[in-house]
């Protein structure tokens, strides 16, 4: 070791030593570069043509080189044409970029971390900025996405503090599998598994929460089968490309710091009637009911006392408290630069004991190790902490009481004299209680280390090795006290999730010149490697209240999963530029998986794009800047499938019948049965075919772009799991490739600057979209297969709402029965859960120092189940229930056959209403203005004596304003269970979402 050690220090002196001497020979060049209008341009690039050897321009767009007597320099700056100058030793050089519309501001980052100039793209993409997602101030990235891209539809699983978030690119992709996009991280894809879900019930954490949006430098999001080709299966279901921050000119220091005040946003209810049944009071202590059907509070009194009257929702919530800090060190030379980071994160939510704990470290180097072999080494380190009580209606969440409680009864204290839990009705826990007796926590540790290394062995080659890891582990822990309604004796579940993921690319990419051709061949290939290993244990019956370890629990159950995947791809890119004029795209990707019996599936894309502004009138293009139509077609896959799908499981027995059952170990012996779901070592990749036709246009000096795209796709060979099979087999079901489905859309984003002066600026985004599905197939003999909450019914949109629907006659009236109500005896679809559209708007005011950012969300149509109105029906607690006029419902009787003249209460009638699912639908559309936000940056000239570069104060609102339908869940976006397929379409006690105001410093050093 001293040895190697030995030899390294010679080694560095011997470097030292060589560039002491290169830095002594030769003469000095200097100079600076400015805009059109004399400004200084920093961060210019600063090149000797030919060589390796540059620098950039400083603050006062000034630079310096050593070692020159003569050069030819090329000096290039974002958002400016390159141009190139003689140079000598002594001379000094002036030289004024002009503005460039097709400048670097124009280059994207596409599949396997590509970087290509906009112009050439020949598929849809939509890029978002790191400043547009940390302006939201979401603390999960994906959130911040929301509103912002076309065509792309994200839902908050919760309002709970580190709650998960789902994203569709283009519609649904697979009937009963993974719809959500591919994110990718620096080139290489990473986990987005949501963890840390309630036992009981309520939403987890999805991972792409422990990335600090502190670190993006931008975020885009490819849309189609053509953009996602590259990825192969991975890629069908569209990708988000996520590209870090990297340090450039001398070290700077960046502090900010956050603080929000979040306020919960409450479903409606009603704050009229105290607790009681057909108008009798009950005061909870001595009578008990769960409804609020008594009496009105404004003239109920008890000896001759009012009753006081309580508001539970504001009682028991909070004002949540968020704050962010974060601390970022940048710097760079021509030949190197690093980015170092780091954020700590803590968000109380509304709800008592919720919290969400976040530290995020992330190290990015880059550096020139010759002139031709760059090395980009990071890591990204999160460690995260979560507590959270359950949600939903199950019996340890305390949503559905809080929600439910009669405003008469007052919940504190929650406890008697003797100890026992104070309930106001039967089969219910206290909310207070649960607040003190139970808690879902989990904590996360995150690595992503990440090395890429890039050489150039000529001008026209290069190749790229990409190694990564992706490991996390998740230690999750749940308990209930002894005293609870459902488990009486107490609860404990410990589970210790770790998963595993390695991702290796090697690129090579040749670029040449033939004549009027442009071209460029990219060959690659990936390894990607996942291996999870789970464990579980659950105890009841805890020995010693409150002591909340495995071993204090009598009975106890272990169970442990273990899986690895493995998949392999080929891959390859071919783009002919002709005359800037034409372009064609081709590319290809051979897939091989594990978890499919067949091991290699090919997919590809060809797409042709035509910049026919090229060959417009010098007259018109005055007008039409650039003017770009484009085509696609592509086929990609989807192995949606578990990693032992081919295979029949086994797992430990349970027996069930008129004795009592049992549960394997029994007496000492282990037992174990096979599973009834037949592995079918037949299965195959669901295909995506797609074609795509866009426009994309800038006009009047690029202060109107416009881009717009059209696809169609079809889905074959889906993959549905548990489908039907005869039980003479042995099994009850097995996974087939038997679903279809199509899909298409229109995408539409309008960018436009109104006004532009020396000290004034209005820019404007507006993008819409509109998706249309129809499910086509699903198991020959099956027409229909639920996911969840939702179905899948073959000629319907996916994502049906099913269930009982009201008696009608044959010209749709309502059948009354001899009660004077409506009822049901029949099923059918009542809703579905997909948009007619959805859009945003954002508008952007800039004078002088003073930013103003005004964004509104829209969805339009769509239906939600409001589980809560099942309930608040019956309870009386539904805003509606206020009007108690008994009435004469509209309808048919089924007495007379006439017009219904029966009258019945109001408590009768919305107890019936209560169980016919079709009275729960509510239009889930919404208008919000969900973030405005004011910025003011202080005049650098009022900073130059002190130490600050830069000082920056802004003040945002979210959520201020919701518009929406029929809804009285308070918020339409917040869904109860997660961000799976199955999770979606119902509201049931979910914890609120909240309307925020934040305050943020930035500090520059």
């Amino acid at each position: 070791m001293n040895c190697n050690m030995r030899k390294s220090a010679m080694l560095l002196l011997c470097l030292l030593g060589s560039l002491l001497s290169m830095a002594q020979n030769g003469g000095i060049i200097t100079g600076k570069v400015t805009g059109p209008d004399g400004s200084p341009i920093p961060g210019a690039t600063v090149k000797v043509k030919g060589k390796s050897k540059g620098t950039v321009t400083i603050e006062d767009g000034t630079f310096q080189l050593r070692g020159l007597d003569k050069a030819t320099l090329v000096i290039s700056a974002l958002g400016y044409g390159t141009q190139e100058v003689e140079a000598t030793n002594g001379g000094v050089v002036s030289l004024t970029l002009a503005k460039n519309t097709k400048s670097l501001e124009e280059v994207v980052v596409t599949a396997i971390g590509v970087k290509k100039e906009k112009r050439e793209l020949t598929f849809s993409s939509q890029e978002v900025s790191g400043a547009d997602v940390t302006r939201s101030k979401e603390p999960n990235i994906l959130n911040g996405l929301t509103g912002k891209v076309s065509g792309v539809q994200i839902t908050n699983a919760s309002g709970t503090p580190g709650g998960s978030a789902r994203i569709v690119i283009r519609g649904i992709t697979s009937i009963l599998g993974n719809d959500q996009a591919l994110i990718v991280l620096d080139g290489t894809p990473i986990n987005n598994d949501e963890t840390g879900g309630a036992p009981d019930g309520g939403a987890g954490t999805n991972r792409l929460s422990d990335i600090d949006p502190n670190i993006i430098e931008s975020i885009n999001v490819l849309k189609g089968a053509a953009a996602t080709a590259l990825y192969g299966s991975a890629g069908a279901r569209g990708v988000v490309l996520i590209t870090t921050k990297h340090g450039t000119g001398k070290p700077k220091l960046d502090f900010t710091s956050e603080v929000s005040a979040d306020y919960a946003i409450f479903p409606e209810r009603q704050y009229k009637y105290a607790q009681g049944d057909q108008g009798v009071y009950y005061d909870g202590n001595t009578s008990k009911t769960s409804s609020s059907w008594g009496p009105e509070m404004d003239t109920l009194t008890v000896n001759g006392q009012k009753v006081k009257s309580y508001n539970p929702l504001k009682q028991f919530f909070r004002t949540g408290i968020t704050t962010n800090n974060s601390l970022q060190l940048t710097g760079g030379t021509p030949t190197s630069n690093y980015l170092m980071s780091y954020s700590y994160f803590d968000q109380t939510g509304t709800v008592p004991k919720d919290e969400y704990k976040r530290h995020a470290f992330f190290v990015k180097y880059s550096n020139d190790i010759l002139p031709n072999l760059k090395s980009t080494i990071q890591l990204n380190y999160t460690y995260g902490e979560t507590y959270k009580l359950p949600e939903g209606y199950g019996l340890t969440s305390p949503m559905v009481t809080v929600m439910t409680l009669p405003v008469s009864w007052n919940p504190l204290p929650y406890e008697d004299s003797t100890g026992a839990q104070r309930l106001y009705r039967y089969s219910r826990n206290n909310p207070y209680w649960i607040v003190d007796n139970v808690l879902n926590t989990s904590v996360v540790n995150r690595f992503i280390p990440m090395a890429t290394f890039v050489y150039t062995p000529f001008s026209w080659l290069t190749a790229t090795e990409r190694v990564t890891a992706d490991i996390y582990s998740d230690q999750q822990d749940y308990h209930v006290n002894t005293g609870d309604i459902a488990y009486g004796t107490g609860y404990i579940y410990n589970g210790r999730l770790f998963n595993r993921q390695y991702n290796h690319d090697f690129i090579l990419q040749a670029k040449k010149q033939f004549g009027d051709f442009n071209t460029s061949l990219l060959l690659g290939d990936n390894i990607q490697s996942v291996y999870n290993a789970d464990s579980y244990a659950n105890g009841k019956s805890l020995s010693t209240p409150g002591f909340y370890n495995i071993s204090n629990a009598s009975s106890v159950n272990y169970y442990d999963y273990y899986s690895q995947t493995r998949k392999v791809g080929y891959y390859s890119e071919a783009d002919v530029d002709w005359r800037n004029t034409l372009v064609l795209a081709l590319s290809g990707r051979v897939d091989g998986s594990s978890v499919l019996k067949k091991t290699y599936f090919p997919y590809g894309s060809a797409a042709l794009g035509y910049i026919f502004s090229e060959n417009l009138p010098q007259s018109w293009r005055k007008t039409i800047n650039f003017a770009k139509a484009r085509v696609s077609y592509a086929v990609v896959g989807n192995d949606n499938v578990g990693a032992y799908a081919n295979t029949t499981e086994w797992y430990q027995a349970s027996v069930a019948g008129y004795l009592n059952s049992l549960t394997f170990p029994y007496n000492g012996s282990n037992g174990f049965q096979i599973s009834s779901t037949l592995g079918n070592q037949n299965l195959k990749n669901e295909l995506l075919s797609e074609f795509e036709a866009g426009l994309e246009m800038k006009l009047f000096d690029n202060r109107v772009g416009l881009e717009a795209s059209y696809f169609n796709r079809k889905m074959t060979d889906g993959l549905v799991n548990g489908a039907q099979i005869a039980y003479s087999t042995g099994y009850t079901g097995t996974t087939l490739n038997s679903a279809t489905m199509t899909t298409n859309g229109v995408e539409a984003l309008v960018n436009v600057t109104p006004v532009r002066t020396r000290t004034f600026s209005w820019d404007m985004t507006l993008n819409w979209s509109k998706i249309n599905n129809k499910v086509t197939g699903i198991v020959p003999g099956t027409n229909m297969t639920d996911v969840g909450f939702v179905y899948a019914v073959v000629g319907q949109p996916w994502g049906v709402l099913y269930g009982s629907t009201f008696d009608r006659t044959a010209s749709g009236q309502l059948k009354i029965n001899a009660s004077g109500l409506p009822y049901s005896t029949t099923t059918g679809i009542v809703g579905n859960i997909t948009p007619n559209w959805t859009g945003g708007i954002m508008n952007t005011f800039r004078y002088k120092q003073l930013a103003l950012t005004v964004f509104i969300d829209i969805k339009k149509g769509g239906q939600i189940e409001n589980t809560n109105e099942y309930y608040d029906y019956y309870y009386g607690i539904a805003k509606v229930t206020e009007n108690r006029q008994d009435r004469v419902v509209a309808g048919i009787s089924d007495v007379t056959g006439k017009a219904n003249t029966v009258s019945t209460t109001a408590e009768s009638y919305y107890r019936a209403l209560s169980s016919v699912t079709e009275a729960q639908i509510q239009n889930d559309s919404y208008t919000k203005l969900r973030n405005v936000s004011l910025s003011y940056a202080l005049r650098p000239g009022s900073l130059a004596r002190t130490p600050f570069r830069d000082v920056t104060f802004t003040l945002t609102g979210k959520n201020l304003i919701i518009w929406h339908g029929n809804f009285t869940g308070g918020d339409p976006e917040t869904n109860s269970w997660g961000s799976g397929n199955g999770s979606i379409g119902n509201y049931s006690y979910s914890t609120p979402s909240s309307r925020s105001v934040d305050v943020t410093l930035k500090l520059g050093f």
